[in-house]
């Protein structure tokens, strides 16, 4: 029988193998971006319970944190398929190399978005937000000021750890910043007044403004524990990762990162600010439809920890096998790895959107947030399924070092389709939109439609990828 034509047999064996690969790298990765998240989901929860002040506050912090992070973190990420494919091919100093220079991008990365974040009147405009939400955003924006150099730089250290297949010491980690998250969160988002022998310990209230302080103060902490897992760990060694210093800054290794760096934060960054801008527009309407908008981005934030998970892990196998020159192994873990992230993402929009609404008491008891949330859900299904796939897409192609081609797919879908036309559909600015499509759910109507031309484009652009014998 044909190699080139395997029995049913042999490709449900080759499946099941590829499945039992991604499942292994995937899962650390899946709870470990679940305790990321976690971090949003407690400052939601806990601010919607403060008030909706906080809560609105949040959502255009947020918004305005994620426009200037995720970028930077996209170009940092760069570290991942490069030192995949060194780790392939066996080449461990070098891809220690690539880290220290990850690391020194990272620093200079984290000075122009601590100056963004310090002064961002801009992002304020944008918004609209004024008064008591505008006081507590910029509140917010400088605590994490003092966060992003220890974000930026762990995602370095996570990076590299996914690239060599070590997610598991990223995974505990990032769950001991979420244990340490949650009581900091609480006592200085809501205070706290308790006697002791010694006399009263007093923590004012900060509300939305508190969770940036604890984000900052638990990254610090968190950071620290990673440089201690690389020096003392024997598994760095081989990478010559234990040695007292940081190699100096290397041009023409800078200049590799950022050649593949740029480009993918640009993809990234649009991808990000097609949502944040929501949340900008969105405020116009006022406190409780952004509220509502909050709500529901972290559900389907949540629910994309799934294929985040499967794509990253995805992608770093195909890396790796690019790296070791097995090139036909790597362009059938690819579409293993996205048929596995279409099926489970399917199975997981259909319940949430079933459950939906219990989902929302988990965050408020105000029906009037509720009420601004619950239309917006029902794009779930069609709108979680077209999030899986172009994240797989993306990230498999970023596997071969390819990032320029998905820009200019995002900036078209996700800009000119989901931003652009949620705007003329929310503001109803032809005159023509039906009321049920106006506001916040005409923003996630086109969201959802950029979404599903994205992937469609993505998916396809790989397809053409994979058939070229030259790569």
């Amino acid at each position: 029988m044909s190699a080139a034509l395997p029995t049913p047999t042999t490709r449900s064996a080759l499946l099941l193998l590829d499945a039992r690969r991604i499942a292994s790298l995937a899962w650390p990765l899946f709870f470990g971006q679940l305790a990321v998240l976690g971090f949003t989901t407690i400052d939601t929860a806990m601010t919607a319970r403060r008030s909706p002040v906080d809560l609105a506050a949040l959502a255009v912090g947020s918004a305005v944190y994620m426009t200037i992070f995720v970028g930077f973190m996209g170009m940092v990420l760069a570290i991942g398929p490069i030192a995949g494919q060194l780790f392939g091919a066996r080449k461990l100093r070098e891809a220690g190399q690539q880290l220290h220079q990850a690391l020194w991008l990272a620093l200079g990365l984290s000075a122009i978005g601590c100056l963004l974040l310090w002064f961002p009147d801009p992002f304020l405009a944008l918004a609209h937000a004024e008064g008591e939400v505008a006081a507590k955003v910029r509140g917010y924006l400088k605590a994490l000021a003092f966060a992003l150099p220890s974000v930026l730089l762990f995602t370095a250290f996570r990076g590299f750890n996914i690239a060599v297949s070590r997610p598991k010491v990223v995974m505990a980690l990032q769950f001991g910043a979420l244990l340490l998250k949650i009581p900091l969160n609480g006592v200085l988002v809501f205070g706290i007044d308790l006697a002791t022998p010694l006399g009263t310990f007093q923590v004012a209230a900060h509300g939305a403004v508190g969770c940036g302080i604890a984000t900052a103060v638990v990254m610090g902490i968190q950071l620290i524990a990673g440089w201690a897992v690389l020096r003392h760990d024997p598994f760095y060694r081989a990478f010559g990762l234990q040695a007292r210093h940081i190699d100096a800054p290397h041009r023409e290794s800078l200049a590799g990162l950022l050649r593949l760096g740029v480009p993918m934060g640009l993809a990234i960054g649009i991808e990000v600010t097609g949502f944040t801008f929501m949340a900008f527009f969105i405020s116009r309407l006022g406190a409780t439809p952004v509220a509502g908008h909050q709500i529901a981005v972290n559900i389907v934030s949540i629910m994309f920890m799934m294929p985040l998970s499967l794509a990253n892990a995805s992608s770093t196998l195909v890396a790796q096998r690019i790296g070791a020159g097995l090139l036909p192994e790597a362009r059938r873990i690819g579409w293993h790895g996205l048929q596995m992230g279409l099926v489970i993402a399917a199975a997981m929009g259909a319940a949430v959107y079933v459950s939906r609404e219990q989902l929302m008491h988990a965050y408020t008891h105000d029906p009037v947030i509720i009420a601004a949330a619950m239309p917006l859900l029902a794009w779930v299904i069609l709108f979680h399924i077209a999030d899986a796939g172009q994240t797989l897409g993306s990230f498999t192609l970023r596997a071969y070092k390819l990032a320029t081609v998905p820009v200019v797919i995002y900036a078209t879908a996700l800009w000119g389709v989901g931003l652009t036309g949620g705007y003329v559909l929310a503001f109803n600015l032809t005159g023509l939109t039906p009321v049920w499509l106006q506001g916040a759910r005409g923003f996630w109507a086109a969201s959802t439609g950029g979404l599903t031309l994205a992937a469609l484009a993505l998916c396809s652009f790989l397809g053409w990828v994979s058939s070229r014998k030259d790569l």
